[in-house]
């Protein structure tokens, strides 16, 4: 795809979504790579425009030049948006917001503290970066406890055998900090979706590499 018809797919795709308000936002092509500019009225969608751009067939990297302003013109106070932005944690059920903690200066959101699972981590996050003022979100929340190879291959064990005669050994899991690597060999892609999914469920992973040869 040429520069100029991969420029118009970003458009449309911008265009498409009705999340973001692409009427202020410019977009260019070079080589593969899409700049986007101008401005728009949040920091999620910048963030909703970033993936709507990267998800386009044949752009190889986005750069993003986004101005987020407000709509109505005025940024918010720093002490109005903390207040914003402990609220929605509060409300959040899937949020243990006893262990989490929050700064914000000139707009930038800073997230701190320990959980115990990568779902509260990213659902801390995107509980306050929808908030009107929010320029960006700093989620620097570290997942607390250790990852043991046991309870990956546990977990795993118990979601394929569910489904299918599956021999341990046929799975090679090797563990580097919070990362979790998965080789070998299964059936299928759904014992390999439901392989991924179980390590993921373990307490202190975030991120599951996954090199599972597939027999079909």
């Amino acid at each position: 795809m040429n520069d100029k018809l991969l420029q118009q797919a970003v458009i449309d795709e911008l265009s498409w979504d009705p999340s973001i308000s692409s009427e202020h936002i410019g977009v260019t092509a070079r080589d593969g790579v899409i700049t986007l500019s101008g401005h728009i009225p949040s920091y999620w969608e910048k963030r909703s425009a970033l993936a709507a751009a990267i998800r386009v067939k044949g752009v190889k990297a986005v750069a993003e030049e986004i101005d987020i302003k407000l709509l109505g013109g005025s940024q918010w106070a720093d002490e109005k948006i903390a207040e914003h932005a402990l609220q929605s944690l509060l409300s959040d059920a899937s949020v243990p917001n006893d262990h989490i903690k929050l700064t914000v200066e000139k707009g930038l959101v800073t997230l701190q503290g320990e959980v115990e699972w990568n779902y509260q981590k990213m659902a801390a996050e995107y509980a306050v970066q929808r908030l009107t003022g929010v320029l960006c979100v700093l989620n620097d929340i570290k997942i607390k406890p250790p990852v043991q190879a046991y309870q990956v291959r546990e977990k795993i064990e118990k979601a394929l055998t569910r489904v299918s005669a599956y021999e341990a050994q046929q799975l090679s899991i090797n563990i580097e900090g919070s990362k979790v690597t998965l080789g070998g060999r299964l059936e299928n892609s759904h014992e390999r979706d439901l392989a991924e999914h179980a390590a993921w469920s373990v307490p202190g992973v975030t991120q599951v590499q996954d090199k599972i040869v597939l027999n079909w």
